[in-house]
């Protein structure tokens, strides 16, 4: 059955102007058109809705279960009538009920939520399934219907559309927040979602991973869901036009940014196991809009059409078994390898067609619009009162399973039963803009999807996301901390300014700025606290802030004194401050200009890298910094074009303004200090590095005595951590205890720069490295995996985000006990791989797990290659700042090997440290392994071809990390890399020799072995380590000659040719 003509009448948007547009030329038509739509709401979406809860179920046959995401949309598509409605002068009151209806629903969820407002408390601090708010609740009482255990509620993505339409809804007019424990509520919403980045949960299909095994996922669709909903509620007072200065929402800039960074890295992928996904079209497309970058939008768009779509709608993802007819209904997870079942099999969703069209419409395609009018038409039947229904999903019937397996797309769908709600919603919507009923702007008054600085300037005193210009300044204020260091440098001409100079403005640590948030969203009856204590990130120090009638500048976390030792390391800190500057004007998108506030420190002067500071700052009153636009400036002069943020949540009763605490300016007699020559440096300290290993065997007053004895500090390290370990913490040597000593050794050993000492002591004391826990959210969704550990012992794998208390408890369990300096040395790898990947993510391809063990012992073999490199002779002793450039160094080794000389067997010792291979190179395993029916044995393991081949996929990250495990079993870095070297030659010949079959496994093993014997005789001689010093040419031809040879010969049985003789090779 086809739609009447009168519903799918096509409004031609584009050449017709806005003004035009929205004048009504045919009044009375327009009232039919409108009132065609209201009945059909009223019978399909209205009918359904609770009249106690306001929620809508998922299915009109469903009386019990109210379901939050459908409730959105449905109360979405009243509203967009709402809105369509509000043109007509005389609507006879639909238009009141319409906009009352969408309060309804909206309020009925905001009170489910509100009764568990502790699980929303918990989860601001540890983000778990266990925390999470529930999804879905009984339609009448607004209770808990399913338990955490019965159903996975962890679903960011519903809370992040609630915030988009309840901003859209109060932006059009409508009143659906009333009281201040109501704002506060939603305040704390905004902390839930804000973490989205690095929270697993269990995305829009509410199942998780693709395996439907119950494990939650990193889901794009979630995260993208989380910055659009954050972007559109900064700064949006929730009482609308009517609201005070304390029903205004803030949002973090940098979990927004941190949000937005993940989320265009991780496109046009779902997540780990879902490579593509339908899911990501909401979240790119109407309602979210979450990124304008047009690259992106269309790479993603064009992978979902091209893989997903079918005759009848879109697959939700591939190999997807919900309500296929194999799929058991009474079991909740499925079993290993069970996905294989559902290929090809999966359920089609005539929903994206919607979706689609709605995508048109904003986009201005039409050719688009009227492709999936026409397929959605085929796909549309009526009821009994004529109305259009989309069905659910199209299923392919029991019966037809066998005919479809072997002929792919042959078979008819069978709708299913039941008005899906969800459907008739965006159907609503989609027939309102294509009728020319309801403009994009009426559907999208925050102009979603507009890119931000095209969007109308929000007036206002707070911070708006108005989009990037195109010339971006970033201001810098320098600070120095006394006068004679302001004096000095104004010999050099470098204007700095001392904290009594910028007064009234305060020059405060963002510490304090984390106080006076915890005020924001604190609401006592719901027994709610305020923001977390999270730190403000770079963006947010880029603020200045007006609080209780002052105005505050904070300085930015890379000049905070910290425990951990990488503050003292000048070099680092300069190259920091570059990157910050970088940073900044890469990724600002509020109005004003970003202000960043530099200190500088008499203990800088000191160092002996203060010229290197010296000459950072002269460039950046040349303004620029690494090709961004600095204005370097008295703080005065740039406070009219920064970016202000009026704090008005606080009101001068709630704040002693004591508690801000200006950073201390330094008074000084002796103005002293013309130049540099005149500083007492600090000079770097050496002494002869001992190693006490034996006195852990020794007794207790032995170790005493030695350490009474001995004045070189690394050896009074060692000795204090035997006692700690051995006596505890309080043990007490001539009136100092081992806890109080190890402090003290690490503050002298720190100003003295004796690394191997502080890295020490700083195990000892289980220090953990500031906010390492977005670094390494930043590897694992680039699609890495981390892993630390000591070579040869056990290993930890990173393969999900983790607390920092979670992380600490890792680093110190398992590598503290092989490596004391390893606990910290791996830490410091982790925070450079977490920083490199987020800036050059192109130097850690064909690496999948970054083992961070196997990295130092990279670093260590560059150290033997080029030992004048380094004036420490072992990587412990190295400062940050080398053991970073190192890092790089030996990340980059393909851009430098030729140009240094590295030897084809050198190269291959830092490859295969890092375990990098070649594009490709896991799908190529798949196709040998497809022609390997007894698997694959790398170094004695097996990777067999059953049942690998049917629980994983050819493109999959599991497949890949499997292989990947198998090759680091490989003992040598060498001999590893030659077996990837070897696969690759193996994949080559079996494509160029398609009638090849491996009949028993492929031991790669007894084919190097055979390789290294011919090379050896070919070159005459029997030296190690034979292959793996020949260039990749001449490996390549012997490793050829090893398969080829086993193949004519038998001898292995490996390989059993068919008809042809011989096998091609070149």
């Amino acid at each position: 059955m086809s739609i009447p003509e009168r519903m799918i009448r096509q409004g031609s948007i584009d050449d017709i102007n806005a003004q035009q547009y929205l004048k009504i030329s045919n009044y009375e038509d327009t009232v039919r058109q409108l009132d065609i739509c209201y009945a059909i709401v009223k019978r399909q979406l209205l009918r359904f809705q609770s009249p106690i809860t306001g929620l809508f179920p998922v299915l009109s046959t469903e009386f019990e279960i109210g379901s939050v995401r459908d409730s959105i949309y449905c109360a979405a598509a009243v509203w967009g009538l709402y809105q369509a409605y509000r043109r007509i002068d005389d609507d006879r009151g639909k238009s009141h009920e319409l906009g009352q209806s969408t309060v309804k629903c909206m309020r009925g969820i905001l009170e489910c939520w509100i009764k568990q407002a502790p699980r929303v408390e918990a989860f601001k601090t540890r983000q778990s399934a266990a925390h999470a708010l529930h999804v879905k609740f009984h339609l009448t009482t607004g209770e808990p219907v399913l338990t955490d255990d019965q159903y996975h509620h962890l679903q960011i993505d519903v809370v992040s559309l609630y915030l988009l339409f309840l901003v859209q809804m109060i932006t059009s007019g409508l009143q659906i927040i009333y009281t201040q424990d109501e704002v506060a509520f939603v305040q704390n919403l905004v902390y839930y979602v804000e973490r989205a980045y690095r929270t697993p949960d269990y995305g829009m299909w509410e199942r998780g991973s693709k395996y439907n095994d119950g494990k939650p996922e990193i889901h794009a669709s979630s995260i993208g869901m989380a910055k659009a909903a954050l972007e559109a509620i900064n700064g949006c007072n929730l009482f609308g036009d009517k609201g005070a200065s304390w029903s205004v929402v803030y949002v973090d800039i940098d979990a927004h940014n941190r949000n937005r960074s993940i989320f265009e890295t991780m496109l046009p992928r779902e997540s780990s196991s879902k490579g593509v996904d339908a899911a990501l079209l909401p979240t790119i497309s109407f309602p979210a809009f979450a990124t304008h970058e047009e690259h992106l939008v269309q790479l993603t768009k064009t992978n979902i059409v091209r893989r997903l779509q079918g005759k009848y709608g879109f697959k939700r993802f591939s190999r997807d078994g919900y309500k296929c007819v194999l799929e058991d209904p009474d079991r909740r997870y499925y079993h290993e390898g069970e996905l294989k079942n559902f290929d090809g099999l999966e359920s089609e969703w005539p929903l994206f067609y919607v979706m689609m069209i709605i995508d048109g419409v904003f986009r201005t395609l039409p050719d688009q619009v009227e492709e999936f009018q026409k397929l959605l038409k085929a796909r549309i039947f009526m009821d009994e009162h004529g109305d259009p229904v989309i069905p659910w999903y199209y299923y392919i019937p029991k019966e037809s399973v066998e005919n479809e397996r072997n002929e792919p797309n042959s078979t008819w769908k069978v709708p299913s039963t039941g008005l899906f709600l969800w459907g008739q919603s965006l159907f609503v919507l989609a027939q309102l803009l294509t009728g020319g009923l309801l403009h994009v702007n009426e559907l999208d008054p925050i102009r979603r999807y507009l890119p931000s600085y095209n969007r109308p300037r929000r007036a206002g005193r707070y911070s708006a996301f108005q989009g990037i210009a195109t010339d971006l300044v970033v201001q810098v204020v320098l600070i120095a901390e006394s006068m004679r260091l302001q004096a000095m440098m104004g010999t050099y001409g470098i204007q700095t300014q001392t904290p009594h100079e910028v007064e009234p403005v305060q020059i405060c640590s963002s510490t304090q700025l984390v106080h006076v948030y915890r005020e924001l969203g604190v609401c006592k009856k719901l027994k709610l606290t305020g923001r977390p204590i999270r730190p403000i990130g770079s963006l947010g120090t880029s603020k200045i802030y007006r609080v209780c009638g002052m105005t505050v500048l904070c300085y930015p976390l890379i000049f905070e004194v910290s425990e951990f030792y990488l503050y003292r390391d000048m070099a680092l800190l300069i190259d920091d401050i570059k990157t910050e500057l970088q940073f900044v004007g890469k990724y600002w998108r509020l109005s004003g200009r970003p202000t960043v506030c530099l200190l500088v420190r008499e203990e800088h002067m000191r160092d002996p890298h203060f010229k290197q500071m010296l000459d950072l700052f002269a460039m950046l009153k040349k303004g620029y910094c690494d090709g961004v636009k600095v204005r370097l400036g008295r703080l005065q002069n740039l406070i009219s074009s920064s970016c202000m943020e009026h704090l008005d949540f606080m009101s001068q009763g709630d704040f002693p303004s004591e508690m801000f605490t200006q950073f201390k300016q330094l008074e000084h007699e002796y103005i002293g200090y013309q130049s540099l020559t005149d500083v007492p440096r600090t000079l770097t300290y050496r002494e002869e590095t001992v190693s006490l290993e034996a006195y852990k065997h020794k007794s207790t007053p032995d170790v005493v005595e030695a350490l009474r004895t001995t004045d070189n500090i690394f050896a009074q390290c060692q000795l204090w951590g035997i006692l700690l370990d051995r006596e505890g913490p309080m043990y007490e040597v001539n009136g100092t205890n081992a806890l109080a000593a190890l402090k003290s050794l690490y503050h002298s050993a720190g100003g003295l720069r004796h690394w191997r000492a502080v890295r020490y002591c700083s195990s000892l004391l289980s220090h953990t490295v500031d906010s390492i826990s977005p670094f390494i959210t930043t590897v694992l969704v680039n699609g890495k995996q981390l892993t630390v550990g000591v070579i040869g012992q056990k290993e930890t794998v990173f393969d999900k985000p983790m607390t920092p208390g979670e992380i600490q408890s890792v680093m110190y369990s398992t590598i503290q006990p092989y490596d004391i300096i390893g606990a910290v040395l791996q830490q410091e790898i982790v925070l450079y791989c977490g920083r490199l990947i987020g800036t050059n993510p192109d130097i850690f391809r064909g690496i999948l797990k970054i083992r961070v063990g196997w990295v130092l012992e990279a670093i260590r073999y560059y150290l033997q290659l080029f030992p004048g490199e380094a004036r420490a002779a072992c990587v412990e002793s190295l400062s940050p700042y080398r053991l970073r450039t190192l890092l790089q160094r030996v990340l980059t080794v393909s851009d430098w090997a030729d140009e240094r000389g590295l030897t084809p067997l050198q190269r291959r010792q830092l490859e295969g440290c890092l375990c990098r291979v070649p594009k490709h190179f896991y799908i190529q395993v798949w196709d040998i392994l497809l022609r390997t029916p007894k698997g694959i044995i790398i170094q004695g393991q097996c990777i067999p071809a059953e049942p690998t081949l049917v629980n994983m996929s050819r493109s999959e990250l599991s497949f890949a990390l499997v292989v990947e495990s198998a090759l680091v079993g490989v003992g040598g870095a060498a001999r590893r890399q030659l077996c990837v070297e070897l696969l690759c030659v193996l994949a080559t010949i079996l494509r160029r020799n398609p009638e090849l079959r491996l009949q028993h496994s492929l031991d790669l093993d007894a084919l190097l072995d055979d390789a290294h014997a011919t090379y050896r005789k070919d070159c005459g001689s029997d030296a190690e380590p034979g292959l793996s010093t020949a260039t990749a040419a001449l490996a390549a031809g012997h490793l050829a000659r090893a398969v080829v040879n086993a193949v004519l010969r038998g001898a292995a049985a490996d390989l059993v040719p068919a008809d042809r003789p011989a096998c091609l090779v070149a």
